[in-house]
């Protein structure tokens, strides 16, 4: 039995103390299930005696305050946190817990890192099936496909070691944690990422990590950034195969032949950091030069293009323009012509030069940045309409979308078409332009303000109102209530005859601000 330790009710005890006593607890207020703070007492073999300012004392198992190594850790006149589970039980004893006190503020730490999206630390301790069990305040599972971003090859090397993690999953009733180190290592490569890009540069050399071999070359990350490694670029000699050269996880220095800061797209060189055996052809027409030369054959995929006697380049079907998908190198060159291009790559080694015809121009994506900042209105005719959204000529060789999500802040149409006509004049503002994926994003709800606010103030669902059919459309009977707010009648929940320009009284049927859907009944 808890050697807990009763207030005396001897009726020969001093009243005043008795009166005092009772003034004390009174406004003591107490709940089961609830983390209350206590101080430590007295310690016997098998309970701690723990007061937490109640008419009684409370204990505690003794194993409750043991650490994996048998050693207690409670020292009378310190503080703890208890759970209180049973105030007074069969026996007038009331029952406290150290062990569920400390669980359930690890679980509410783990749960407000999980709504914060931080990160915990803990260590593994074991190996487990399909990954590891690691230890932060509780028993959570890291998954194997969670552990590195690269393949991972042994997972005893893990094991007793200390790391940050994500939380992928929490279930508090089910005591289950899903962790994720590879989550953390991606950001940080992320962040990497974002420093080796601003400082990439053609001809920076960088000592990286062989990440995956294809047959025609291997991939290297050199912060952040993978990078090929072209079976032509490993070795001035012949090679069959990358693999008779590298294995995943080899350390190698390789020297950046080309950047593309449009698709982030690297090319790397190993052989290229010893001398040269072969001609002077990159001293001549160096990369980033421009050429002019002959067009003297023409494939599906490019054009070559004489610039010397006996050297030609060729001239991709990718790189002969900015905003245009060619679908043949005919539409653009004909054999004969005299070209102008930028030299973009050459391969001493196989005698090949890579040219760019669109590289004469400025790229029209970056001018477009420039031109027409974010926030910015603009004009423009609709060019074409399609099920997602509207594109918009306004003047230059790229049109603008506006994307189905971003016509009206309240979707009353089933397909754009219904609200908005081909050839049409009209204004939007910019929301974004990314050269980087070549995206030109319009809106034209922005130019109006947004009604959700006043809906939720004033048409709650269930609220009734009056309103005029202002247009019936695949969706049904969209119904304007007032100025700039609309909804619309589901066509199964209207009579055949509603026309156009009807004056009716309706009930909202639902908000949805998700989904853009303000859903009203005609009123019984």
């Amino acid at each position: 039995m808890c050697p807990v330790h009763i207030e005396p009710k001897d009726e020969q005890k001093n009243t005043e103390f008795a009166k005092l006593f009772e003034e004390s607890i009174k406004n003591v207020s107490l709940k089961e299930g609830e983390i209350v703070r206590g101080k430590i007492l007295r310690i016997t073999r098998d309970y701690v005696i723990v007061d937490i300012g109640f008419k009684s004392e409370g204990c505690i198992p003794i194993d409750e305050f043991k650490t994996p190594s048998g050693e207690i850790k409670a020292e009378i006149g310190s503080e703890i946190d208890v759970f209180l589970e049973t105030i007074e039980d069969d026996e007038g004893m009331m029952i406290l817990s150290k062990e569920r006190a400390d669980s359930i503020k690890i679980w509410d730490r783990l749960e407000e890192i999980e709504a914060k999206d931080g990160e915990v630390e803990g260590t593994v301790v074991a190996k487990v099936k399909g990954g590891l069990s690691v230890d932060i305040g509780v028993r959570a599972f890291l998954p194997g496909s969670h552990i590195d971003f690269r393949p991972v090859r042994s997972l005893d090397k893990y094991v007793g070691k200390t790391f940050k993690f994500k939380i992928l999953k929490l279930n508090k009733r089910r005591g289950n944690v899903v962790l994720s180190r590879k989550a953390l290592l991606e950001k940080e490569r992320e962040s990497l990422k974002e420093t080796t890009l601003e400082n990439l540069a053609e001809g920076q050399v960088f000592d990286g990590i062989v990440k995956n071999i294809t047959d025609y070359g291997v991939f290297v990350d050199i912060g952040g950034v993978d990078g090929l490694l072209h079976i032509t670029d490993m070795s001035w000699g012949r090679i069959e195969h990358p693999s008779e050269m590298f294995e995943v996880g080899d350390e190698i220095r390789v020297v950046v032949l080309k950047y593309d800061p449009t698709t982030q797209k690297v090319s790397l060189g190993l052989k290229q950091l010893t001398p040269d055996p072969w001609s002077n052809v990159e001293e001549v027409y160096p990369v980033g030069s421009r050429v002019s030369g002959k067009v003297t054959n023409i494939t599906d995929f490019g054009a070559f293009v004489q610039i010397a006697e006996g050297v030609e380049g060729l001239i991709h079907v990718s790189e002969m323009s900015w905003t245009k998908k060619i679908k043949h190198p005919s539409k653009i060159v004909s054999i004969g012509d005299t070209v102008d291009a930028i030299v973009l790559d050459i391969d001493r080694e196989n005698k090949r030069i890579s040219l760019g015809l669109k590289q004469i121009e400025p790229n029209p994506w970056e001018m477009l940045e420039k031109k027409y900042p974010v926030g910015s209105k603009i004009k423009g005719k609709v060019r074409n309409i399609v099920d997602f959204g509207v594109f918009l000529n306004v003047g230059g060789e790229i049109d603008g979308l506006i994307h189905i999500s971003d016509i009206a802040w309240v979707q009353n149409f089933g397909h754009p078409s219904e609200v908005i006509d081909k050839n049409a004049e009209m204004e939007a503002v910019v929301l974004h332009v990314d050269p980087e994926n070549e995206r030109f994003s319009l809106g034209m709800k922005q130019l109006t303000d947004d009604p959700w606010p006043n809906i939720q103030a004033n048409y709650g669902e269930g609220t009734t109102a009056k309103g005029v059919v202002s247009q019936i459309n695949s969706v049904g009977a969209v119904i304007r209530l007032e100025e700039g707010i609309e909804g619309h009648i589901p066509k199964k929940d209207y009579p055949e005859s509603l026309k156009v320009g009807d004056e009716i009284e309706v009930v909202v049927k639902k908000i949805s601000i998700k989904d853009r859907k303000f859903i009203l009944g005609m009123k019984k």
